[in-house]
């Protein structure tokens, strides 16, 4: 029996991504979709295969249509009452939704393991990038690369910085290294911010235009020379196997999972 699915943010670009990868995938079926920007009651399938309820209420979607799972790529602060309400009704949960906080997810993962549900939260689904925190985490352990900079750049309308993958990635750093980095602050600053955030001695810069879609390189820096980490996203495909591999998952295994790295056996 195919595993039935619901899409929260189905009129973004990602929404309509996994929209269109449910509809191809014969073991997943489309049964919902939710959007703020909902304008009627039903929306129709690609490729056109028909249509399934449409509708700005959470709640009503998920009482009408019953899915197995919920997959969220909306906005932090609607992602969190859509993660509530699932877990009151019993549905799992796949969440790629950026800007969430560590209080955030803390409060999902409460909420999934009091109602026994499944749910799988990360900061990116595409495998390249979490094949970059991997690496990233097996560098740190170096104490010789002393220094390192991630230097993060993204389309210009996404609306957090640093992003969630940037931020994942330091914590996956310094908890790999046990210890932080050295970190060069500036005796003299002539412009505000040009060093980054910082975070554990990592210093984090964002870059935001028009043309990039979603960028990563991680920088460790030793005596004579350094090291270089980067991955690229070229299309928002690359995120799809991924989240399909999520929702398969998340219907056998009760309880909250952070990141893909358990399901690809990191």
């Amino acid at each position: 029996m195919a595993i039935k699915v619901v899409i929260h943010g189905a009129a973004g670009k990602m929404g309509q991504e996994v929209l269109r990868a449910v509809c191809r995938d014969p073991e997943l079926k489309a049964v919902g979709a939710i959007d703020v920007q909902a304008k009627q009651d039903v929306l129709p399938l690609p490729f056109g295969s028909g249509t399934i309820p449409y509708s700005s209420n959470v709640e009503a979607i998920l009482k009408r249509c019953k899915p197995d799972v919920l997959v969220d790529f909306s906005l932090a602060e609607a992602s969190l009452l859509a993660a509530r309400l699932s877990a009151q009704h019993k549905v799992n949960i796949v969440i790629g939704t950026t800007g969430l906080t560590p209080q955030n997810v803390q409060d999902i993962k409460g909420w999934v393991t009091a109602q026994g549900v499944g749910a799988i939260v990360a900061p990116n689904f595409a495998i390249g990038a979490v094949l970059m925190i991997h690496l990233a985490k097996t560098v740190s352990r170096f104490k010789d690369f002393k220094a390192t900079e991630i230097l993060e750049m993204h389309h210009d309308e996404k609306i957090d910085a640093p992003s969630g993958t940037a931020l994942a990635t330091a914590q996956a750093m310094l908890e790999a290294r046990g210890q932080p980095f050295n970190f060069n602050k500036p005796q003299k600053v002539s412009l505000e911010g040009t060093r980054g955030g910082e975070s554990g001695g990592i210093s984090i810069h964002s870059i935001r235009l028009p043309g990039l879609l979603a960028h990563q390189e991680v920088i460790f820096g030793a005596l004579g020379q350094t090291l270089s980490i980067r991955h690229d996203t070229i299309s928002r495909e690359c995120f799809i196997p991924g989240v399909i591999m999520a929702v398969k998952e998340v219907v056998k295994r009760p309880g909250f999972i952070y990141g893909l790295d358990q399901l690809l056996g990191l």
